[in-house]
């Protein structure tokens, strides 16, 4: 009780007054409980990412954090509404978030809390108003759940469904899951995966969500989504997590002093439900989509990935039957990767509705492309380093560093970005000879090539990664491209450049990509850089899963496997 309550229970006041005090003091005492309550128990490692090796980073995150305690502070008499978001701010203050420069380009894009990182920015104003943007579009949209999606190591989208009213208290304590829904590896033994205790793969996780990525889904029924970040119960960042590793790749280029504009153009296909035949299950492919057949489709598919951010610039049908192919516009950060994955899971459920099925992986044993397109920019977004000053078809000095790193390390990229038995034989389409491995290829506007260098179109000059296959994780492709880049950008030797600044790029020794499952995953162990670059235990915790995978194999289980799973 306070002084003043004191005095009074001292004088003889009427015996209403002092039990109106008395239950004003109860409220003011529930409302600090209330309060307590609401801030959750978090570990140490909460601060996130602000640990990191960059001292600016830091500072810029330490003074943020400042900035964000003084206006949670600074408004003492808040609406129900201000209560709610005020709530929100004192209970995520235990982890400060990432804060970048300067978004690429300088320029504000409205629906999106981004950095040129991709971090999501949870500068002082922005964390209220989002969340009560959220809150409006929910009441005006009727929603009834929201759906939080974290991509598993094969980027499989593994989610949890709430009710709408408990988002804002999801957002502050985060969903949990069972952490080996994204790991994937039954029973994991101590000595496969090292760093990882087993026991811990029977352990919960949390989704945190990125507020950024909020869309109402047009294909599910008042239904939103949010994509989430994955820690551990103490507040880790959970080390085999593709998204984090990318982020984590994009901020190591960001603290270089760039940013990476890219797209991914995915094929896929579109098949028949499939039919029991003679006790077979057998699934058609269907009719090639030409005008009107299929247009219907493919309109409300482009249009709902329109609606859900992830902007589609161009969409065709290629020469299989029922083979479609869809292309989206560049983004900076990881906003790229974000859109592919959207498209996995956005494909499947609006082609449920047109009773077909999609599938990534094609029954003729070569996996559908999925390439990624992109460029090196400077930190402000505002010239694309790959462009040569003397202009027409050459890459830039940075541009041939950059290249020289995809050429290294392309035998371990091969193996995140062919992750199976069958999408490697794509390599070896073209050759009629049996090799263990096939030369590491580049050149100038060559669809063939497996690094192609387009000088054309109105960002100029990018390199299309064709390495990728549709069944690939979109964010560990994007994550390893960005570490194998930087390696050559960083790299003073002249290994992989020529010093005389020509066209031409040379390595000492003409890379090659294994055709073997087994022999990329020994290429990736050894290559110390991509180890280092993505983190000793993913590479360990991804080898043992291909290991697994490949002792389980057997050639009909996988083709069903990929129809089934990967859609």
């Amino acid at each position: 009780m306070s002084s003043d309550c004191t005095d009074l229970s001292r004088t003889s006041f009427r015996e209403d007054t002092t039990k109106s005090d008395t239950e004003a003091s109860g409220m003011t005492e529930l409302r600090r409980t209330r309060r307590k309550a609401g801030r959750p128990h978090l570990g140490s490692s909460d601060v996130g990412e602000m640990s990191t090796s960059n001292p600016n980073e830091k500072v810029r995150s330490h003074r943020a954090w400042h900035q964000l305690e003084d206006v949670s502070s600074a408004e003492p008499h808040l609406s129900h509404d201000d209560k709610d978001t005020q709530d929100l701010i004192t209970a995520m203050k235990p982890s400060p978030p990432k804060i970048s420069i300067s978004t690429p380009g300088g320029e504000i894009n409205p629906n999106s809390d981004r950095t040129s990182d991709g971090t999501q920015v949870l500068a002082p104003p922005q964390l209220p108003s989002r969340m009560k943007q959220i809150k409006q579009e929910m009441a005006r949209s009727h929603l009834r759940f929201v759906r939080f999606e974290a991509t598993d190591l094969h980027g499989v989208s593994r989610s949890k469904s709430i009710p709408a009213h408990f988002f804002q208290e999801k957002v502050v304590h985060g969903v949990f899951m069972p952490r080996s829904y994204l790991e994937l590896i039954p029973n994991p033994k101590d000595d496969d995966v090292n760093h990882l205790r087993a026991s811990c793969f029977n352990s919960d996780i949390v989704l945190r969500p990125e507020l950024s990525t909020y869309r109402v889904l047009p294909w599910a029924e008042r239904t939103a989504r949010v994509i989430c970040d994955t820690f551990t119960v103490a507040g880790e960042p959970l080390l085999t997590s593709p998204r984090h590793i990318a982020k984590m790749q994009l901020s190591r280029l960001q603290d270089s002093g760039f940013c990476v504009l890219s797209a991914f153009l995915y094929d896929f296909c579109i098949f028949g439900v499939p039919e029991v035949i003679d006790s077979k299950t057998v699934s058609f492919p269907a009719s090639t989509f030409l005008n009107d057949h299929g247009q219907l489709f493919m309109q409300e598919l482009v249009d709902g990935l329109c609606r859900t951010g992830a902007n589609v610039e161009s969409f065709s049908s290629l020469i299989r039957p029922g083979q479609m192919e869809i292309c989206f516009l560049p983004e900076f950060g990881i906003t790229s990767a974000d859109n592919a994955f959207t498209l996995r899971t956005g494909v499947k459920e609006v082609a449920r509705k047109y009773n077909y099925i999609s599938s990534f992986f094609i029954e003729t044993e070569l996996c559908n492309s999925g390439i990624l397109s992109h460029s090196v920019w400077d930190d402000g977004g505002k010239k694309n380093m790959f462009c040569s000053n003397s202009g027409g078809e050459q890459l830039s000095g940075c541009g041939r560093r950059w290249l020289s790193g995809l050429l290294k390390h392309s035998a371990a990229l091969s193996c995140l970005m062919a992750p199976a038995v069958s999408c490697r034989k794509r390599y070896s389409k073209d050759s009629k000879d049996l090799k263990d491995s096939v030369p590491t290829t580049w050149g100038y506007n060559d669809n063939s090539c497996a690094f192609n260098v387009k000088c054309h179109g109105e960002k100029g000059t990018q390199i299309e990664n064709k390495l990728g296959s549709a069944t690939a994780n979109p964010y560990l492709v994007l994550a390893a491209t960005v570490a194998a880049g930087l390696d050559g950008l960083q790299s003073h030797d002249s290994a992989g450049v020529d010093p005389e600044e020509r066209t031409d790029l040379y390595l000492s020794k003409p890379p090659e990509i294994p055709l073997k499952m087994e022999d990329a995953l020994v290429s990736l162990e050894e290559d110390q850089c991509l180890k280092q670059a993505l983190g000793e235990t993913f590479i360990r915790y991804f080898v043992a899963m291909k290991k697994y995978e490949l002792e389980n194999a057997e050639t009909d289980a996988e083709r069903n496997k990929f129809l089934e799973y990967f859609i």
